[in-house]
């Protein structure tokens, strides 16, 4: 399958470098922002991939949304409604925990019903979507906000309750301790508004060695 990234404005890059210099440095080191986005199977796929992945590794995650995802054809990601005929059962048999079943049980009823419109969540704002998408269960902010980063690629996203994000911020803010939730606001401000480029970045400072990330910390060198 091609692979899809987010077009980044030309202005983002020294928007961001303007704003924060580690962050400057972490360009510099990992280079151009390959920021994923979409996936040709649609809005659902990625709320009930959300749910499925949640606290679990990737290897994990990826087996069991595997096995829910083989019990319909492959030709396209099966309707809230299709999923909503798979009894408990067979949705445990698949590895789904009982509070995710409930989870995946209020969504696709949602769905289904019309409650939360997929096809409308483009059109609305950050917020907006936020606010629906938290409306069902297990969904909270952070899913939210994958889903707006991943799914919509939108570009202003300031995920400051991630832990990867929160790590990233102390080690080139110079923080002794993971910041605070105030912190992580204001943090966040320089980066507007491509703060999703910024997260997408202070994630891959985790791929870089060890002494390669110490080098970027504040006030060495």
């Amino acid at each position: 399958m091609v692979e899809n990234y987010v077009p980044i404005p030309e202005a983002a890059l020294a928007t961001l470098r303007r704003g924060d210099p580690g962050l400057s440095l972490l360009i510099d080191r990992v280079g151009p922002c390959k920021l994923q986005v979409g996936h040709h199977e649609g809005l659902l796929r990625a709320l009930v991939r959300a749910i499925v992945y949640q606290q679990l590794s990737g290897k994990a995650a990826g087996t069991i949304f595997g096995r829910l995802r083989d019990k319909f054809p492959p030709e396209r990601f099966p309707s809230a409604a299709e999923i909503m005929t798979l009894s408990d059962d067979a949705l445990r048999a698949c590895g789904i925990s009982s509070q995710k079943l409930s989870y995946l049980r209020d969504l696709c009823r949602r769905v289904d019903s019309g409650a939360l419109d997929l096809d409308r969540l483009p059109a609305l704002s950050d917020e907006e979507i936020i606010a629906e998408l938290t409306q069902v269960r297990g969904v909270g902010r952070w899913s939210a906000q994958m889903f707006l980063m991943f799914q919509l690629g939108r570009l202003d996203v300031w995920p400051e309750a991630d832990l990867g994000i929160r790590s990233g911020v102390r080690l080139l803010h110079g923080h002794d301790e993971l910041p605070t939730a105030q912190q992580m606001a204001e943090a966040g401000e320089p980066y507007r508004p491509y703060a999703s480029v910024a997260s997408w970045y202070l994630w891959r400072l985790f791929d870089l060695p060890v002494e390669d990330r110490d080098a970027l910390r504040v006030g060495s060198g």
